[in-house]
């Protein structure tokens, strides 16, 4: 009884402290969620110890793999969306990649808007990749992924930031949560990938689901440029469900016209490479 008492408590102090900062939340993203209300409600779920709406079955990995017409190994491709609290992994088949599960995120830290400096508590946003040496199966919570922030173009402006992550468990200092039980599948997926052969994997963060609605009510944001061009990066992908080449060019990002199936997991590099005629390339996998 003692035990149920606190976590009674503890819900109450969550909900008052998501009530006082949903407001300024609102309309400090200028954006119809009510993200630190969302962030208390998650948190209270995964205190209580249950699986966050919108968990797939994860004792059911291997079946729903061989229902969706894939196994473990097959390169993957994530995508974030921070004010939906979801994380898409996508698998590549016949070419193309197709999504395979969404997850819930626990908790991510912060305002929608990129990551400025180290200490902001702020969650990144943009074109990121990482190979086998960012994974962390020890890490303090639980397993971890370094997503390779900064990258070129957050050097460009002097940005700066150590250790965000994807991991486990339910608290942010600008990583992405996803509690242990999703983490381990999640994990799982990307360990085959990299054995099976895979040597980056892209992870793409965006503020938001990226459409033209959504981007005509945030006009005049502070970050509106940046989210156009994150949203030209979205837009290929949607497209052509391969991830674009994205490099950074007089300090903004450029998605390459060219859809290449072998340059899709490349690191963003600082380069301004010459137009080219948008067409798609079939030059392997």
């Amino acid at each position: 009884m003692r035990r149920r008492g606190l976590k009674l408590i503890l819900f109450a102090v969550l909900v008052l402290g998501a009530a006082m900062l949903s407001f300024h939340a609102y309309f400090d993203a200028r954006y119809p969620f009510r993200i630190e209300r969302e962030r208390a409600s998650r948190r209270l779920t995964a205190t209580l110890g249950h699986a966050l709406p919108g968990t797939p079955d994860l004792a059911a990995l291997e079946p729903r793999l061989a229902e969706a017409g894939l196994e473990r190994g097959m390169p993957i491709f994530i995508r974030i969306f921070k004010a939906e609290f979801q994380l898409e992994l996508w698998m590549q088949r016949d070419g193309r990649f197709q999504r395979f599960a969404t997850y819930p995120i626990c908790r991510w830290s912060g305002v929608l808007g990129p990551k400025l400096r180290e200490g902001d508590r702020q969650a990144p946003e943009g074109f990121y990749s990482f190979d086998a040496s960012a994974l962390n199966p020890n890490s303090r919570w639980h397993r971890s992924f370094n997503i390779g922030f900064p990258n070129a173009y957050d050097r460009a402006h002097d940005r700066s930031g150590t250790f965000l992550m994807v991991h486990g468990g339910c608290g942010s200092v600008g990583c992405y949560a996803m509690t242990d039980p999703v983490i381990d599948e999640v994990w799982r997926l990307v360990t085959s990938a990299f054995e099976r052969g895979q040597t980056r994997i892209p992870i793409h963060i965006f503020p938001f689901r990226m459409t033209t609605e959504t981007m005509r009510r945030m006009e005049g944001h502070r970050w509106y440029e940046f989210w156009t061009d994150l949203k030209a990066g979205h837009d290929r992908f949607e497209a052509n469900l391969l991830p674009p080449r994205v490099t950074v060019c007089d300090g903004r990002y450029r998605v390459a016209s060219v859809v290449s199936r072998r340059a899709w997991n490349a690191a963003v590099t600082a380069d301004c490479p010459a137009d080219q005629p948008s067409r798609n390339t079939e030059d392997g996998a």
